[in-house]
């Protein structure tokens, strides 16, 4: 598996809910292993690659705390902030992802690329700060957007990832050019 198609998959499984009793079936904690093998697969070129794995460790982390039901629920009885709050790690994880990749896809020359991951990060960006305008803002108006934001952003960087898994810049090595043959 590629590493972006890794990346992707295991974000697929951190976005989709399926729950029973409870309990998510598809756990979150899982898709962070995969999001993690992937960004570890990733070429030691791209930039901010040790920030995107603590990013991903610890996202993973706090996953495994929020699968169990009681948890995310206190959370949100406590302070509908402090499920915010949790969910920042994923929220800055994809934001340097973007970031990261936007720069290797540009060093490659990859314009198309680059821009449509600049603008997923600003995307990424705005939906982390969103609710800093529900919650401490007291525009409770706006918390239903958030929301529908946070899930279009999250679609779109699992689209971005595997439309561009298969490019040269997105390999685990660089490709290199091919080298004159001489007879």
């Amino acid at each position: 598996m590629k590493p972006l198609q890794s990346v992707a998959m295991g974000l697929v499984i951190v976005v989709m809910v399926a729950r029973f009793h409870g309990y998510d079936a598809l756990p979150d904690p899982l898709g962070w292993v995969l999001v993690l093998l992937g960004v570890r697969a990733l070429s030691p070129a791209v930039p901010h690659r040790s920030s995107l794995l603590a990013l991903a460790s610890l996202a993973g982390v706090v996953s495994v705390v929020l699968w169990f039901p009681g948890v995310t629920d206190s959370l949100y009885d406590t302070d509908p902030s402090l499920a915010w709050a949790a969910n920042l790690p994923q929220l800055l994880f994809a934001a340097l992802l973007c970031h990261a990749l936007a720069a290797t896809a540009e060093e490659a020359e990859d314009t198309r690329a680059t821009r449509w991951l600049r603008l997923t990060r600003t995307g990424m960006l705005v939906v982390a700060a969103l609710p800093i305008l529900v919650f401490g803002g007291g525009v409770a108006s706006f918390y239903s957007t958030s929301v529908v934001a946070a899930g279009l952003m999250a679609v779109l960087l699992i689209w971005l990832l595997f439309r561009y898994s298969g490019r040269a810049w997105a390999l685990p090595t660089l490709a290199q050019p091919d080298a004159p043959t001489t007879a």
